[in-house]
C-alpha cells in the first residue's frame, strides 16, 4: 500500500487505542449489564443500583393526586383535559403532600396559553388542541374567570 493510504490508516489505529485505553481507566469496572439485576436490560452500575432505589420520584401521576382530590381528577377525567396529567399545571408533586405549599397553583393567562396558543403545525397532533389568539381572545382578563381548568366546558362558578 502506498503512504497516503498507510498514514492515515495507523492514525485511525492509534485512535481507536487511545479511545480503548482511556475507556478502560474511566469506566468503572462494575458497569455493564448485570445478571439478575434491577436494570436487566441496561448498562447501568452495579454499585449505583442502591443509589437510585433511595432516588425520590419526582412526578407522582394522576393516581397520586385522586387520593386526596377525588372531585378534580373525576372533573378532569370527563373533560378535554382528561390526557393531561396534573403534574403538567401543577408542577411536580415530589414534596406533596409533606409541603403542600410546594405545588403553587398558577391561574396566570401564560399557563393556559402553553397549550392554547394557535400554532400552526400540520404534520402534528398540536394543531388539534383548541387554539386562541391570546391577542384578541379575552385580553383583560385570567382564564381562570371564564373556564374552569379542572373541566374548561364548563364556566366558572365562583
Amino acid at each position: 500500500m502506498k503512504n497516503h493510504v498507510l498514514r492515515p490508516l495507523w492514525v485511525v489505529i492509534a485512535g481507536i487505542a487511545l479511545l480503548l485505553l482511556v475507556r478502560h481507566f474511566i469506566v468503572p469496572s462494575d458497569f455493564g449489564v448485570q445478571e439478575g439485576g434491577s436494570f436487566t436490560y441496561n448498562f447501568h452500575r452495579e454499585s449505583n443500583v442502591e443509589e437510585w432505589e433511595k432516588f425520590k420520584v419526582k412526578y407522582r401521576g394522576m393516581d397520586y393526586c385522586q387520593e386526596c382530590h377525588e372531585e378534580n381528577v373525576e372533573s378532569i377525567l370527563e373533560s378535554p383535559h382528561a390526557i393531561i396529567q396534573c403534574e403538567n399545571c401543577h408542577g411536580p408533586a415530589i414534596d406533596h403532600p409533606d409541603n403542600p405549599e410546594v405545588l403553587a397553583i398558577d391561574t396566570s393567562r401564560d399557563q393556559c396559553l402553553r397549550c392554547h396558543s394557535y400554532l400552526p403545525y400540520p404534520t402534528s397532533q398540536r394543531n388539534e388542541i383548541a387554539g386562541i389568539d391570546p391577542d384578541e381572545h379575552n385580553t383583560d382578563s385570567e382564564c381562570i374567570e371564564c373556564h374552569n381548568p379542572h373541566n374548561p366546558d364548563l364556566e366558572n362558578m365562583e
